[in-house]
């Protein structure tokens, strides 16, 4: 098992496109983390997310801004029941600029459209992920 980079080198560039972004938006320690930690069955995985969701479409901020996507993303996730998605994507948004606000008017929004059971869960996660992102801005400071 090895990269995708094998098979198409010109992925490489993308790859480095995304990888900037995403540490942007979910924070460079916890993409390093993440990548330090791919083994030979799971780095393509890693490449594929870091190419085609932060290489070619969190990158079309001339379409979307970054913070709408966070945004979208935390009403999808919502949805979806990813909920440690979710909590990495609230964080993002808020890196994206975000206020606690837009992201309580989303999961409210999440209420009547996808369940109450669905956005009662969502806040759960959210106020549990920007307590922790508090507590790591503290330890920086």
């Amino acid at each position: 098992m090895g990269s995708l980079f094998e098979k198409d080198p010109e992925l490489k560039r993308l790859y480095e496109k995304g990888l900037e972004v995403r540490k942007k938006v979910m924070g460079k320690e916890y993409v390093e983390k993440s990548l330090s930690q791919a083994t030979d069955f799971n780095r393509e995985l890693q490449e594929m997310v870091t190419i085609f969701a932060w290489g070619l479409i969190w990158t079309r901020d001339d379409v979307i801004p970054r913070k709408i996507r966070s945004l979208i993303n935390i009403g999808i996730l919502s949805a979806l029941n990813r909920q440690n998605e979710l909590k990495l994507h609230v964080k993002g948004a808020i890196r994206n600029g975000c206020t606690e606000e837009e992201i309580k008017e989303v999961l409210l929004h999440v209420g009547v459209y996808c369940g109450l059971p669905a956005a009662m869960e969502s806040f759960r996660i959210a106020q549990e992920a920007i307590k922790e992102l508090r507590e790591e801005e503290k330890k920086k400071e």
